[in-house]
């Protein structure tokens, strides 16, 4: 594994995450209380032996970046091989700066990849959530002398349009792709994740071809190259939209989830700020739920995920949620199947998700929040004694003087007003 290159795509938008990723990359996004998304591809490279991984950005990075910072919480803080970040650049013979796909992301710096000795380059999508140990898979590429691999999963038919699909024949080689197809033939889905001889991937990159699924992939079919699939059974989610950003955290709660972050075999690692324990004060009441270190729970939270130093005061009540970092939840609020970003607050005997009317979607964002989940953007505070329905989005930075009235429909949205210079907020 020591002469294997390991590539990280960081630099998705993740737009379908709608506020959440609206100031970071979706990578970045916090999951799981304690972690970030991008923390269950790197903690696989280390748990699979892998110590030489380059992490390519462009979507705002700055968070990114400081939560990875050199290295050290995945043992990546190395003088020879560790992590190292590269975004888009401007040079000579290269005129524009953003990246135009997945591919072009790689071909930008495919100086690296020459320099690194590599016989093996691992491309990976830095925005999944799975458990894999990379060790089999580049195993297979090299015993079956491929040109590239591809890790795949069965999926359910109907969700199959999002995917790269494929089949294979009996030895595992690649005989039909489809590229997000309106009608799937097959339900065995592509995860992003490649392994290429550096040969090829050398031979097929650049030439308009920007991006895996779209280009590359199809052409080296097209011209016979030996194009493998990697069977894999393990645990893998697309958090791609807010509906299963939300799901793939409840399932956390399950008796036995399929996630096991408790596996000492195989340590989810991620940068941890310097907090306290968690208190639970003696008015609590916790049930099912991921409480993180820093919370102050003195209210009661049923089947919710609680980030690092979040306060549910006396009388609030947290249900079927997830709730950021540093949020706050005042005394008498109810918080009932939202999601709430980072350093919001709760005012007292507000109500966030209220009513059975699930279906309604948002005006403004109805692909995005159409399920009866409320979505609260970062800082944002909601006042006291206010009534927010199914599929509202509050968003970021939102005040009270910003609501319209103190109900707000299901499916609605409340803004923050721009105000000219030297005006009175009203």
């Amino acid at each position: 594994m020591s002469r294997t290159l390991a590539i990280v795509l960081a630099g998705g938008e993740g737009e379908r995450l709608s506020l959440l990723s609206a100031v970071r990359a979706k990578p970045a996004v916090p999951f799981g209380g304690k972690y970030r998304i991008i923390d269950f591809t790197l903690s696989n490279c280390v748990n699979s032996g892998l110590t030489n991984v380059i992490v390519l950005t462009q979507y705002n990075p700055h968070s990114l970046n400081d939560h990875i910072g050199a290295g050290r919480p995945w043992d990546l803080d190395r003088n020879t091989g560790g992590i190292r970040f590269f975004q888009p650049y401007v040079a000579r013979g290269r005129p524009r700066e953003w990246y135009q796909g997945t591919a072009d992301a790689v071909t930008a710096n495919l100086e690296i990849i020459h320099q690194s000795g590599a016989d093996v380059v691992l491309v990976l999508a830095g925005d999944h959530i799975y458990k894999m140990d990379y060790g089999p898979f580049i195993q297979q590429h090299r015993r079956k002398r491929a040109d590239v691999t591809i890790a795949v999963k069965p999926v359910p038919l109907a969700e199959a349009h999002r995917f790269g699909v494929l089949t294979l024949d009996e030895g595992d080689a690649v005989t039909d792709w489809q590229e997000k197809p309106k009608s799937p033939r097959s339900d065995l889905a592509s995860l992003g994740i490649y392994v290429f001889s550096p040969k090829a991937l050398t031979r097929w990159l650049g030439e308009g071809r920007h991006d895996f699924g779209r280009h590359i992939i199809p052409a080296m079919l097209e011209a016979g190259e030996r194009v493998f699939g990697y069977r894999f059974d393990g645990y893998w989610q697309d958090v791609g939209t807010v509906h299963s950003y939300w799901e793939t955290q409840m399932e956390l709660l399950d008796d036995h989830p399929p996630l096991d972050l408790y596996d000492r075999d195989w340590v989810v690692h991620t940068r941890s700020e310097e907090q306290p324990p968690a208190r639970i004060g003696p008015t609590a009441n916790v049930h099912r739920s991921l409480i993180s270190h820093g919370c102050i729970v003195a209210g009661t939270v049923e089947r919710s995920v609680l980030s690092p130093g979040v306060r549910v005061d006396p009388g609030a009540i947290v249900r079927d949620s997830v709730i950021l970092f540093d949020t706050v939840i005042r005394a008498g609020a109810v918080v009932d199947r939202a999601i709430i970003d980072k350093e919001a607050s709760v005012g007292p005997n507000a109500v966030v998700g209220t009513g059975t009317d699930y279906d309604t979607p948002n005006a403004k964002e109805p692909e995005r929040l159409h399920t009866g989940i409320t979505l609260v953007g970062k800082r944002a505070v909601i006042p006291a004694s206010a009534r927010i329905g199914r599929n509202v989005l509050i968003g970021e930075g939102v005040r009270p003087a910003d609501f319209p009235s103190k109900r707000i429909k299901s499916g609605g949205s409340v803004e923050k007003r721009v105000r000219r210079p030297g005006s009175r907020a009203t």
